[in-house]
């Protein structure tokens, strides 16, 4: 039977001995709270305990979604094996993490209803910072993160992780009030801090956000694991105030490619570095050529979840690899996850026909996308970049007037100078077609 001590972050008995648990412990804590170290602590549970099943599926779990460099179907096969031995809770959290890296959300979702303080599952389920989330349909991971809430009261972790959720749900206002609860009881939770960075960004507030942002990065938050994200925020607040230079800055200091952990340069340096180089009057942006060898051509042409498709799209088409866009579009054609063959995989053909000149049909590929560009997870505000892919391809197309359509509602969403520029942008160029 486990010692009493033997419990994680949130009381539920693990099976494995006193130092094993501690070590899984403190890596769940720091991965709740997006602290560096994570991974390193839950591998250091397997090996103080290699039967520890728990500790496994956690490290298939960080592989799969977070592109930790672990063997995933090893580390699944350890946890099954020594699943047997374990709580009933924890065969269902293994089985839980072994359905979902196939892309079936049901056994982790009625984990959770069993279980609502497993925090590292609660986690999984809702697409933020961390995880992709396990459901289509971003209503049901909010009613999953809303249903569990009551089981942690005012605990500072689950407070950042509603913040998020209201963001998500548009109530900007609810989100900050619940993000600046949960600093305050702890100044350097990731998620609450996240939380906050959306509503800034989602209500046009670019400086205040800035301001924050950078008082947060080099403060509270600088032992945050996925600081890059962070630094990416910080600027998208710069790029919508058009200041190319302090974007190229941000880059230079913070946001190299070789300073990411995990998929983290793939998702934040880029989709920046695309974004930058679309924007009106960039120039001499850096290539993403060294964001793709970072990245590496398996995660590229057959990611793990169809949040990182969306990314690796994109620097597919960045990079102008035609090859690995088919590749991307084939692979995920057939893919067991109907987001991968109904969203990604037309992504990806409309980003093909983009790299090849054929800017109208990619226009009008990216266009009938847009109502199942949720599906590919993640926060609005990273899904926006294949809106701004479409705008870059009306402008390519000579197709001022719908650029502008589409930028006019960009900016009723919020108020952004690089949009005021873009749209300025597609004025001019469709006066010079008038005789």
């Amino acid at each position: 039977m486990a010692s009493p001590r033997c419990r994680d972050p949130y009381g539920y008995e693990l099976t494995t001995g006193p130092l094993a648990a501690e070590a899984y412990a403190d890596g769940v804590r720091d991965l709740l709270r997006l602290r560096t170290g994570a991974a390193g602590r839950i591998a250091a549970a397997v090996a103080l305990d290699p039967t520890f099943a728990v500790g496994h599926a956690a490290l298939a779990l960080l592989g799969h979604e977070m592109c930790v460099e672990v063997d995933i179907a090893a580390r699944l096969a350890d946890a099954r094996l020594h699943a047997g031995r374990a709580t009933p809770r924890e065969r269902s959290h293994v089985h839980a993490i072994e359905r979902h890296l196939v892309g079936d959300p049901a056994p982790l979702v009625a984990h959770l209803a069993s279980y609502p303080r497993d925090a590292l599952l609660l986690s999984v389920a809702m697409p933020t910072i961390a995880f992709a989330g396990v459901t289509d349909v971003p209503e049901q991971a909010w009613r999953i993160v809303e249903t569990a809430a009551p089981a942690y009261g005012d605990d500072p972790w689950i407070l950042g992780l509603l913040a998020f959720v209201r963001q998500e749900q548009r109530r900007y206002d609810d989100a900050m009030s619940l993000s600046c609860r949960s600093l305050a009881a702890e100044p350097a939770g990731g998620h609450a801090a996240h939380a906050r960075a959306h509503a800034h960004y989602e209500t046009g507030d670019h400086a205040g956000g800035l301001g924050w942002m950078d008082a947060w990065i080099t403060g509270d938050g600088a032992g945050t694991d996925s600081l890059t994200h962070f630094s990416w925020h910080a600027a998208l607040h710069e790029l919508s105030l058009g200041d190319l230079a302090a974007v190229r800055r941000r880059y230079e200091t913070q946001l190299q490619p070789r300073r990411a952990v995990g998929c983290r340069a793939l998702v934040d340096t880029g989709s920046l570095l695309f974004r930058w180089a679309i924007t009106p009057d960039a120039t001499d942006v850096p290539s993403l050529a060294e964001v793709a060898d970072v990245t590496g051509r398996s995660v590229l042409e057959h990611p793990g979840t169809a949040f990182l498709g969306l990314h690796a799209a994109v620097v597919l088409l960045a990079t102008d690899d035609r090859v690995g866009l088919r590749r991307l579009a084939d692979w995920s054609a057939t893919h067991p996850n109907p987001t991968h063959r109904e969203v990604v995989a037309p992504l990806a053909e409309a980003l093909g026909l983009l790299a090849a000149g054929n800017c109208s049909s990619a226009a009008d590929r990216l266009a009938a996308l847009t109502p199942q560009v949720w599906r590919l997870g993640g926060s609005d505000a990273q899904r926006e970049i294949v809106e701004e892919a479409r705008i870059a391809a009306l402008l390519r197309a000579g197709r001022y007037d719908e650029a502008r359509l589409v930028l006019d509602s960009r900016l009723d969403r919020r108020p952004a100078v690089r949009d005021r520029r873009w749209r300025a942008t597609a004025t001019a160029r469709a006066g010079m077609l008038v005789p």
